[in-house]
């Protein structure tokens, strides 16, 4: 008849291991091989020659240089990054606002160029050589003097949480560049791309018409 197991009973020695390299340090020698790779991949990223070799064709250059507000800045971007992005986590430029980051809403517009973009579904890459204005460029940077649709909006208090307000003034600005004496209704088709979750439209509307006159009147 079969004994039963005894739990106390003292159980075999493990079997000797194999010599070889151990799992953990398998692991941190494919994380060094990679970084080791990546630095090596970014050190040769340039779209020219660099110690005599070239970019794989289809790359994109990284460091590039942005006109923003008449300055010119240089930052690193990825292919895939958005100039909302760049401009806020970058150039730290927090006026240009994220709210719908699928081009609905219009919190995030700039201007390129002079014409409104939304900048959450703009690539940054797609902006070199361009000039990209922000709702912090609009004021004169000498005296620091707000501009027409910006004193417009100081002096009717369009907003109320003033969430939505850079891109309506962005949008505003770009649209009376090309009709700087709308009707009410002509404004308001031209900043139709911009939503306000407060709802506040008869207000930001007298706000960007007084803009307008201010404009005509500078």
């Amino acid at each position: 008849m079969d004994q039963p197991d005894n739990p106390h009973a003292p159980q075999p020695p493990d079997p000797p291991r194999a010599p070889g390299v151990s799992r953990r340090a398998f692991i941190k020698g494919v994380i060094a091989s990679g970084a080791v790779a990546s630095s090596a991949a970014y050190l040769f990223r340039a779209g020219g020659e660099i110690f005599g070799q070239t970019s794989a064709p289809g790359s994109v250059e990284r460091l590039i240089t942005l006109n923003v507000n008449g300055q010119m800045r240089p930052v690193d971007v990825m292919k895939q990054e958005t100039l909302a992005m760049t401009l806020r986590y970058k150039l730290g430029l927090t006026g240009t606002k994220i709210g719908c980051d699928r081009a609905e809403c219009g919190a995030c517009t700039v201007l390129v160029d002079d014409v409104p973009h939304y900048s959450c579904s703009f690539l940054t890459h797609r902006a070199r050589g361009k000039k990209v204005v922000t709702i912090e460029g609009l004021a004169d940077p000498t005296t620091g003097k707000l501009s027409a649709v910006q004193q417009g909006v100081v002096d009717e208090q369009g907003f109320q949480c003033a969430f939505c307000m850079p891109g309506f003034v962005m949008a505003a600005t770009g649209y009376l560049k090309t009709n700087p004496n709308p009707t009410r209704q002509e404004l308001a088709h031209g900043v139709s791309g911009n939503l306000c979750r407060c709802q506040d439209y008869d207000k930001i509307l007298t706000a960007l018409m007084r803009g307008a006159e201010h404009m005509r009147n500078a």
